[in-house]
């Protein structure tokens, strides 16, 4: 007797998506041909926040984990890169990958003792380790104070120096290609269905055989390593770093441009830390209203679509 077979039929893909992906992809690789200084500022720090939000969407968007402190992680890849480039006169290249190892390091620290925490704890612990940075580096001499660290050195490859503004574009556009390589193969790897278990029901995962804390640990880790690499880089291109460049305030805008473009999902999560630094600019004509302004466009979307501008397939189900 045959068998009928039921089958689902695949889902469409829309042309639109790849056609607008390229479209996307040229744009960036021209900037630096037509765009004025402004524009490339304002490119160079929207890639600083891709770089950021992708390292923070592996703790909270593939993991679960709500973290309010995400600005100690960049902070502490500056700070490595600054103190040991102007007291000890270390290479850039070096100072950096030692930034994203501290920063690593950090991460753990901080996941080791808020394992057992969940939702509202884990958010004010994680607040917590922020501050402790932040005020950490306005009270240390080493740091700078208040004052912070000032006349950073250029970067340098072989005899070519970073002294122009594309120069950092370019570093910066590199360092957010690899993060996005990188964290989407985590993503789609063993690890990272362990955190998409464990950010489901992370009873049920543990059950299943997941040990929960080395996934939260690894998770805390990797997240805060991206963090620190685009800490070390930014510090270079400002030249100069202070406590108050790592506020709270820093980390909220980080949280919001995952949570505005859809978490766990890459695409969403680019297009929302681009539009995280590029909207406040559109209204900067507002002057002191643009960033009310932007804030009720933001509750405004989250009440429409609080899955994101670009949801995840789960989203989308729910």
């Amino acid at each position: 007797m045959a068998q009928l077979q039921t089958t689902t039929p695949l889902a469409k893909k829309s042309p639109l998506i790849p056609v607008l992906l390229a479209l996307f992809a040229v744009i960036l690789f021209l900037m630096p041909y037509y765009a004025n200084n402004y524009m490339l500022d304002v490119a160079t720090m929207a890639l600083f926040y891709v770089v950021l939000a992708l390292g923070l969407n592996i703790v909270v968007g593939y993991a679960g984990l709500l973290d309010l402190g995400y600005s100690a992680f960049f902070a502490v890849g500056a700070y490595t890169s600054a103190i040991l480039m102007t007291q000890f006169q270390m290479n850039f290249w070096l100072t950096f990958l030692i930034g994203g190892a501290l920063a690593a390091l950090a991460g753990i620290i901080i996941g080791a003792p808020t394992l057992r925490l969940r939702s509202d704890y884990l958010a004010i612990v994680t607040l917590g380790f922020g501050e402790i940075i932040r005020i950490t580096a306005l009270n240390l001499e080493i740091t700078g104070s208040s004052s912070g660290i000032f006349g950073i050195p250029r970067p340098s490859i072989g005899g070519y120096a970073f002294t122009h503004l594309y120069d950092f574009y370019w570093a910066m556009l590199l360092l957010a290609i690899l993060t996005l390589f990188a964290v989407n193969r985590l993503g789609n790897s063993r690890l990272g269905r362990a955190w998409k278990y464990i950010r489901e029901d992370e009873d049920a995962a543990e059950a299943m055989g997941i040990d929960r804390v080395r996934v939260k640990l690894i998770a805390y880790a990797l997240g805060a390593m991206f963090g620190g690499f685009a800490g070390s880089l930014f510090a270079v291109k400002m030249s100069a770093i202070a406590p108050e460049s790592f506020n709270f305030m820093q980390s909220v805008m980080i949280l919001l441009a995952i949570v505005f473009g859809g978490l766990g999902r890459l695409p969403g999560v680019v297009l929302g830390a681009v539009l995280v630094i590029i909207l406040p600019e559109l209204m900067r004509s507002f002057a002191e209203w643009r960033f009310l302004l932007f804030g009720i466009a933001l509750v405004v979307m989250m009440i429409f679509r609080p899955q994101g501008l670009w949801p995840s397939g789960r989203g989308k189900t729910e």
